[in-house]
């Protein structure tokens, strides 16, 4: 799907997707295709600041001297013309609103080229400038993206906590929802699935943050998010039959190893399940930046999922029939539900002389009734120092 939010797409996300591609082991000819393709981008807009950055990196990137000399003094050139723009605002007296929109044009134009440490510098002088609260937000968002171009998500975080507070403030629906899509990449990218899977599904049917990301590329966080922490109920009624995703099904044929998984792991078609989550994990996780670095913590977790959900019919079970259930071999099962026994993500025990698997389903109102004690007392303590609190304060009016 094609959506266009209007907003200039700086600094160019595709330029850091390329960028992390060069790290990943490929084919020389795909390596030289990647290549050829950032150099048109960066000539195109004349950005010798990320050239350079480029060169510094063990990345075998080409570098042009002549080429970044030409670079450079366009760039020269133009960031002299824009201040001296704001030399002019300034000396004429003009209000803050004229300083604060010429100031906002070098910042952005500095986010253009990918010169990193200026263009933060300029928006930090823009935002003390800034009085309005849209306004703020939005300049908060484009750094958040110079941050995400370059994986900083510490800062990352900082910027979106900063546009939190301003959106509780009053932020409008258009920011708000493009604040969603940022945050919800941003949980993903730190690993918090379960708080992403809320933000990326909602997104999904009012989008607009293409300056952060594609639509398939939105789709892809939300479905990866949603089948790692939904339940059954919840992956049928968000995911699988979701107007959104079922949109894209016939658009987006890179996608389908993950439908695939999704609807296998539903469907409890375990005997398919192994080999698309391999699909997904070597075309769809292996190779993206945000999920590059999860990738094996989403095969474990798949495994379990899948390995626990087909227990739960069960009271017991034996080696062999479950390992033919998922199409693997008994030593693979064996040894892949001794990882995850002793961690307690499968409540079950293994009878290795009978070949048995027999499983411990937790109880649940024994569970609840611990958990109500233990609350319980809590607020018995909290009352009992309260009381105390009280009786002191009492004593001392009296004296």
């Amino acid at each position: 799907m094609d959506y266009d939010s209007g907003i200039p797409r700086i600094p160019d996300y595709q330029l850091s997707e390329h960028q992390f591609h060069l790290t990943l082991d490929v084919p020389a000819e795909e390596r030289t295709k990647t290549i050829n393709a950032m150099v048109e981008i960066i000539k195109q807009e004349n950005m010798a600041p990320y050239y350079k950055y480029l060169s510094t990196l063990d990345l075998g990137f080409p570098f042009d001297e002549s080429l970044y000399n030409e670079m450079l003094a366009h760039n020269e050139e133009e960031i002299s013309q824009l201040k001296s723009k704001i030399k002019e605002a300034e000396g004429e007296e003009e209000t803050e609103l004229d300083v604060a929109g010429t100031t906002t044009k070098l910042a952005e134009y500095y986010t253009k080229i990918i010169d990193r440490k200026n263009a933060t510098e300029t928006f930090k002088k823009v935002l003390e400038l800034t009085s309005g609260t849209g306004n703020k937000i939005d300049h908060l968002l484009t750094l958040a993206r110079i941050e995400f171009f370059f994986n900083d998500f510490p800062q990352v975080g900082k910027h979106l906590d900063a546009i939190k507070g301003l959106i509780e403030k009053g932020g409008d629906w258009e920011r708000r929802n493009r604040f969603k899509a940022y945050q919800g990449i941003y949980l993903l990218a730190t690993r918090n699935f379960t708080e992403a899977a809320k933000l990326l599904i909602d997104s999904l049917a009012t989008f607009t943050s293409t300056e952060l990301c594609s639509y398939d590329q939105i789709a892809q966080y939300a479905i990866v998010s949603g089948v790692l922490s939904l339940d059954r109920v919840d992956l049928k009624e968000k995911v699988i039959d979701s107007p959104e995703i079922l949109s894209i099904y016939s658009s987006s044929p890179d996608l389908e190893p993950l439908l695939n998984l999704t609807n296998c792991l539903y469907t409890c078609q375990y005997n398919y399940l192994f080999h698309h989550l391999l699909e997904s994990h070597d075309h769809l996780l292996i190779t993206n930046k945000y999920l590059h670095r999860h990738a094996s913590y989403f095969l474990r977790e798949m495994r379990a999922k899948a390995y626990g959900q087909l227990l739960e019919s069960y009271k017991s079970l034996s080696i062999k029939s479950m390992a033919q259930s998922f199409n693997i071999s008994e030593e693979f099962l064996d040894q892949d539900l001794c990882k995850f026994i002793p961690k307690k993500k499968l409540n079950c025990t293994i009878d290795k002389v009978n070949g048995i698997i027999e499983t411990n389903r937790p109880d649940n109102k024994n569970a609840q009734y611990h958990s109500l004690i233990k609350v319980g007392d809590g607020l018995l303590t909290k009352l009992q120092k309260y009381g105390a609190a009280v009786k002191l304060s009492g004593a001392e009016r009296v004296v």
